[in-house]
């Protein structure tokens, strides 16, 4: 019998009929064409959905993507693909193990009160033979001794049955802890360590869902990054994504949470933070220490270069949602992009420094 709570799954999200579909493809695949972007199932429902426009943030990642990289790196597709196309199939995956570690669990309770009823079974009998010193009918003694061997059988195939069952146990157990891990590092950017776009997403909306006063988006942007990419090699350019991570990860106030938003932009959600001098304060803090930063040779120590940040903050309004106060973030520090980089801007409508 079908659930009618239960979420759609994924061929639902696609219900258009064949006329409809055709068109969307026709939109989808010169796209790829225009960004040599390779014909292949995932790309496919990745341009389909940016055509049908079911995720605006997704669509706005593949736009950033395509604008920052002269191709589209594998793992890019096989991120957006896991966050924004099958996101729901992995939540629905996990809730299902965890109704099969609970199933498990209430098995082996119940083989455990099996076996100890079988054994206080076999020591009443044992206690009933130890009283028939003299029997009243020849057969009886055998007859319970033929019982006890029965039951003696019997919990010896329950201790295996429980024992088989307990490591099984421990190996599910084992199981859901690894998809602990796994489920742990879904959550956080494997380069810079702090937490990806997927994980930035839930937090922000729980931020606004619990107090949208005294919550701030700042917004950062590493800039020149491509060209500095293209002069010293993707590597060195990892390395510098390292530092400001680790940068981020050192100076989070109490309650606050840093993700990599994509390529070289991150967030960072302040909680307590009821003023735009606080939002200020910390974003200045954080460009200085980026701005100290010094690219060198390992082996002579000479200095290549320095890195620079925009940053761009707005705090939360009442009636926000996650697309609304990202956008006011984004614009303020494209602002400060627009006047000359290296520089925090807040967002000109919701904040106002103080003098």
């Amino acid at each position: 019998m079908n659930n009618p709570n239960q979420a759609p799954g994924i061929l639902d999200l696609y219900p258009e009929e064949t006329r409809e579909a055709a068109a969307l493809l026709k939109k989808a695949v010169p796209l790829m064409m225009r960004h040599d972007i390779p014909p292949n199932p995932v790309h496919y429902a990745l341009w389909y959905t940016y055509c049908k426009g079911l995720e605006p943030e997704l669509n706005r990642r593949l736009d950033k993507t395509v604008s920052d990289f002269d191709c589209f790196p594998p793992e890019t597709a096989t991120k957006l693909f896991r966050d924004y196309i099958i996101h729901d199939e992995l939540e629905m995956a996990r809730a299902g193990q965890q109704q099969v570690i609970d199933l498990v669990d209430d098995i082996e309770g119940n083989v455990s009160r099996s076996l100890l009823g079988s054994r206080n079974y076999q020591s009443s009998l044992e206690h009933g033979l130890a009283a028939l010193q003299e029997p009243i009918i020849d057969d009886l003694p055998s007859v319970l001794n033929e019982l006890q061997q029965s039951t003696q059988l019997m919990q010896d195939q329950q201790d295996k049955f429980l024992y088989s069952l307990r490591a099984a146990q421990d190996e599910i157990k084992n199981l859901r802890n690894q998809l602990e891990r796994a489920h742990i590092a879904a959550t956080l950017d494997s380069l810079t360590q702090v937490f990806n776009r997927s994980a930035f997403n839930k937090l922000l909306e729980q931020a606004l869902r619990d107090d949208h006063h005294g919550a701030a988006l700042v917004m950062l942007d590493i800039d020149h990054f491509k060209q500095f990419n293209d002069q010293y090699g993707h590597p060195l350019g990892d390395r510098v994504l390292q530092h400001v991570g680790q940068l981020l990860r050192d100076l989070l106030p109490p309650r606050a949470t840093a993700a990599r938003y994509g390529g070289e932009e991150f967030c960072v959600i302040l909680r307590d933070c009821f003023d735009p001098e606080s939002a200020h304060a910390f974003a200045e803090k954080l460009r200085l220490k980026i701005q100290a930063l010094r690219i060198k040779v390992r082996r002579t120590d000479e200095v290549l270069d320095s890195i620079t940040a925009s940053f761009g903050f707005a705090l939360a309004a009442p009636g926000d949602t996650v697309e609304s106060l990202l956008t006011r973030a984004d614009d303020a520090l494209y602002q400060a992009k627009r006047n000359g980089r290296n520089q925090i801007n807040p967002d000109p409508a919701k904040t106002a420094l103080s003098a």
